[in-house]
């Protein structure tokens, strides 16, 4: 091909160092065609802070050994060839962008689809011929209990299978996306749980566990070794007690609940309340303290003091519990010009009601 006029001018010099010289077979390599079809030596030495002179020489520079490894970025992924970045080490004057697999930068993950339907038995090992055991995930009469038995990751991929197939049935009926379903943040949870009672100790207000007839208002172990005392020895139906201000169920007892929240002890003391969200991806290899998500609202099996709204802990993120489920929530975007009276600017009242 034809060269450049700069460039033929740099070649006559051939400044190759005596290695090269001494090598015929690598310099072999260093040369281009003119237009003639004549062999033109190129000079491979990149200079820089260079000035030019009349015959295109470059003088006052400063000569870079290396320049492979300084200008030229080659990044390897199996099964595939990936240039990114250039090389100026023979000269160019107009750099060719590299391009790179955009698939390399999205985060995989291989979920199991299917809960973990002996977490009865790993949590207690006596219970292999339980019925819930052998019924709690397929049978009927366990339609309205709470779900059990899964991780924090796959809580998390329900969510986004959940807002899929949501939008495809907005999709389908000429309806707006809505935002995407998730689990909730520690802080979302326990507003949720408070049931616009701010400073209630628990979700159906006031201090105490029994209500005035002295049944309990919710499902934990109330007493040492009695579960069954509050009317359940394990999960019951979430509609069993009464629902706090929000009309939220089991916001207390019967199951507690992922968070999206990362646990740390300290959180509250570097968090901030424009944004609490504290959160880490943690990885398959990492430390297992780097694993803890928050949980809240207590189970079946725990003491009163977990039913607390302020109480937290933890348990880590691929664990799978018969006393640990979720619950999804979507932030609010607010209610389209159809709701509203736009002449007068008035709410027009409406018999739907949130549950």
């Amino acid at each position: 091909g034809t060269v450049d006029e700069d460039l033929y001018n740099r070649a006559r010099r051939d400044p190759l160092s005596k290695d090269y010289k001494r090598d015929d077979m690598h310099r072999s390599t260093l040369y281009t065609m003119d237009a003639n079809n004549n062999k033109v030596w190129v000079d491979t030495t990149v200079y820089t802070n260079q000035a030019v002179d009349s015959d295109g020489n470059p003088i006052e520079g400063k000569q870079i050994t290396n320049p492979d490894n300084l200008y030229g970025t080659i990044l390897e992924n199996p099964g595939q060839d990936l240039d990114m970045g250039f090389s100026n080490s023979k000269g160019s004057h107009n750099a060719i962008r590299g391009h790179t697999d955009r698939s390399r930068f999205i985060i995989k993950e291989r979920i199991n689809v299917y809960p973990d339907t002996l977490c009865w038995v790993r949590d207690f090992t006596y219970a292999f011929h339980s019925p819930m055991t052998k019924n709690y995930f397929w049978h009927t009469a366990y339609d309205n209990y709470p779900v059990v038995g899964v991780t924090w990751t796959q809580a998390k991929a329900f969510s986004v299978w959940r807002t899929q197939i949501y939008h495809s049935w907005l999709q389908s009926n000429g309806d707006l996306f809505v935002n995407d379903f998730r689990l909730p943040l520690e802080s979302e949870w326990e507003r949720a749980a408070r049931g616009d009672l701010e400073q209630s100790q628990f979700p159906w207000g006031g201090p105490y566990i029994r209500n005035a007839s002295g049944c309990f208002l919710a499902n934990f172990k109330p007493m040492r070794g009695r579960y069954f005392e509050d009317g359940g020895f394990h999960t019951v139906k979430v509609y069993s007690y009464n629902p706090n201000g929000f009309g939220l169920y089991c916001m207390a007892g019967n199951v507690a609940e992922w968070c999206s929240t990362a646990f740390d002890e300290s959180q509250y003391e570097f968090g901030h309340d424009m944004n609490s969200d504290y959160n880490y991806e943690a990885k398959d290899g990492d430390h297992p303290v780097k694993k803890r998500k928050v949980i809240r609202g207590g189970s079946w099996k725990d003491i009163g003091y977990y039913l607390n709204n302020s109480t937290r802990t933890y348990e880590y993120q691929d664990s799978a519990k018969s006393y640990i489920g979720f619950r999804n929530v979507m932030t609010h975007l607010g209610r389209g010009g159809k709701d509203l009276d736009l002449e007068n600017g008035e709410e027009i009242q409406s018999d739907i009601q949130l549950k």
